[in-house]
């Protein structure tokens, strides 16, 4: 029988005690609170009395969640473990990643960014009204921990493909935050998710009676411009050095800020950027299985917005990177958006899409629907397209007679449907696998079970930002970058593509699996600071030291004394 020690009023400086401690889930260890500690910091009757380990906590906390009925209960537990736990949470999400990181993130937390004001449990985060846009400065500087390494911010507007959520889209930062921690080992205690609530156009959340925004119509124009600058200008004085990363902002809005802002501070759009990365590294890997070279490929993209334009640039980067010139790059991709292929001819393209409008003389002998646009089963039936995108957010779209005609021209086509959430994927991997007679090289937005196809079982890889912004937050904390520029994200896709476990075996999942993820995520931070120093955003570091510095840098889930 454990000796109890005798109570002591003394608990250390800045240490709460009691339930204040119990409370507090940076420092909470519940029933692993050692006797000594139980006496120090007067827990003996708040906690029952055994001592336990943080793996018999796990345990205990994976029976709990086993319990649960639906994907959004269990999101529910986590969340709430989450807030009473941290160590605990973490830990349990590393003992079971592959289960449940599609439920603190990808596609479970779409559901409960709807449901955010119905599931609210207690603060997490910042919300930075409109309202308050005068106070900013203020509100920053109520965040819960001083130091941050990590923001992650929204404006609800665009959350995955279900669009305007308002002040439900924080569950985005909190989720994406998490995974920082999980994979990039980022601490906890220095991440910080915000939204900016700038009202919200979407009327089912605002006339819900328990809506939490700010119950107003969007801000837009020059007004919200000016919000977002207001919003800039606090984070450069409060948190100078954080590296902040936009999150679900609407194609109007996602390019002009990063645009405006990549050179004033440590700054990436994931959307645009950590797609692009993932997805160039998927493709690196699938096309090294064809024994072909990535500048060889024809590339038709479904989707024009922020993020089907940032994966394309992310490949067009690679492409001249293989020594082709730009226009020859350029020349390699069909672009096609609701009103058809992105083509000279057409008056409506912003700037960033008319990079990849492909000369009108090319298509124009090519057949058109009845409105005169040129569609996906049009490009598909004209040229010999070796890779298929889908960012398009219009589940179906990649239809069985479009995917069966790529592939009666292309011995291994590789399709990706990266929209998400599942409802919203341009196909599903089965169909893909079945469509092309198991020789799809397939990679997904949202996630799929391994596919059984005579007789062997092909395993589909989640195309997720995941293997890419956790790994890039890990990199700045650990060379002290000061921006984020287009090389480091190359360097970051180039060493995914390297680690694709598909090169060892064609039949191989085209990313590695979550189980190697903070290994993997390890190797591209160091590639991020090499890339850094070269491009004179960081400090000079020798190799060793910067290895040292991103093992140091990546937090493990452990109970500390």
């Amino acid at each position: 029988m454990a000796t109890v020690q005798p109570i002591t009023q003394s608990s250390g400086p800045d240490i709460p005690r009691g339930m204040d401690l119990l409370d507090n889930p940076l420092l909470n260890k519940g029933t692993a609170f050692t006797q000594r500690e139980r006496a120090r910091f007067g827990l003996h009757g708040l906690l029952p009395p055994q001592v336990e380990s943080l793996q018999e906590q796990v345990v205990r906390a994976y029976e709990a969640y086993q319990r649960k009925d639906d994907d959004l209960e269990r999101h529910i537990y986590l969340r709430g473990l989450q807030d009473t736990n941290e160590v605990l949470f973490y830990k349990l999400l590393l003992a079971h990643i592959e289960e449940m990181t599609p439920l603190v993130y990808t596609p479970t937390v779409a559901l409960a960014c709807e449901q955010f004001s119905h599931i609210y449990r207690r603060p997490r985060g910042l919300f930075i009204s409109y309202p308050l846009r005068d106070l900013i400065p203020e509100l920053l500087r109520s965040r819960p921990n001083k130091d941050v390494d990590v923001i992650v911010v929204t404006d609800g507007e665009r959350i995955l493909g279900i669009g305007d959520q308002g002040a439900g889209g924080l569950g985005i930062p909190i989720g994406k935050l998490s995974l920082y921690t999980l994979i990039g080992g980022i601490r906890p205690e220095r991440t910080l998710p915000i939204v900016l609530d700038v009202g919200t156009n979407n009327t089912e959340r605002l006339n819900d009676p328990e809506y939490l925004g700010w119950r107003h119509e969007r801000i837009t124009g020059q007004a919200y411009f000016d919000f977002i600058d207001q919003f800039v200008q606090a984070v450069k004085q409060e948190l100078p050095g954080t590296c902040l990363q936009w999150e679900d902002f609407a194609t109007p809005h996602a390019r002009p800020i990063l645009n405006r802002y990549r050179d004033e501070l440590l700054t990436f759009n994931d959307d645009i950027q950590g797609t692009a990365a993932v997805a160039l590294g998927a493709a690196l890997g699938a096309v090294k299985v064809t024994g072909k070279s990535l500048k060889d490929q024809q590339i038709v993209m479904l989707g024009a917005g922020s993020a089907g334009i940032g994966v394309a640039d992310g490949l067009r980067a690679a492409m001249k990177g293989e020594g082709l010139s730009e226009q020859e790059a350029r020349s390699r991709f069909w672009v096609i958006d609701k009103d058809g292929l992105l083509h000279s001819g057409r008056k409506d393209l912003t700037s960033e899409q008319g990079v990849y409008a492909q000369p009108e003389r090319r298509v124009s002998g090519w057949a058109r629907s009845s409105n005169g646009h040129i569609g996906l089963a049009d490009v598909i039936g004209n040229i010999d397209a070796t890779v298929l995108i889908g960012l398009s957010t219009v589940g179906g779209s990649f239809s069985e007679t479009i995917v069966r005609e790529m592939a009666r021209k292309v011995e291994r086509p590789i399709i990706f449907p990266l929209s998400n959430p599942t409802s919203k994927s341009e196909a599903k991997a089965e169909d893909l696998v079945r469509w092309t007679d198991g020789r799809a090289l397939v990679a997904s937005g949202s996630p799929f079970a391994p596919v059984s196809y005579r007789g062997r079982k092909i395993p589909i890889a989640q195309c997720n930002n995941v293997y890419i912004f956790p790994a890039m937050g890990l990199g700045v904390v650990a060379c002290g970058a000061r921006r984020v520029t287009e090389s480091m994200m190359l360097a970051a896709a180039r060493t995914l593509g390297a680690n694709s476990p598909a090169l060892k075996d064609p039949s191989a999942s085209l990313l590695p699996p979550l189980t190697d993820v903070r290994r993997v995520a390890a190797e591209i931070a160091f590639a991020v600071g090499i890339e850094a120093q070269k491009d004179g955003v960081a400090s000079k570091l020798t190799e060793d030291e910067l290895r040292q510095r991103v093992v140091e840098a990546q937090w493990y889930p452990r109970y500390m004394p």
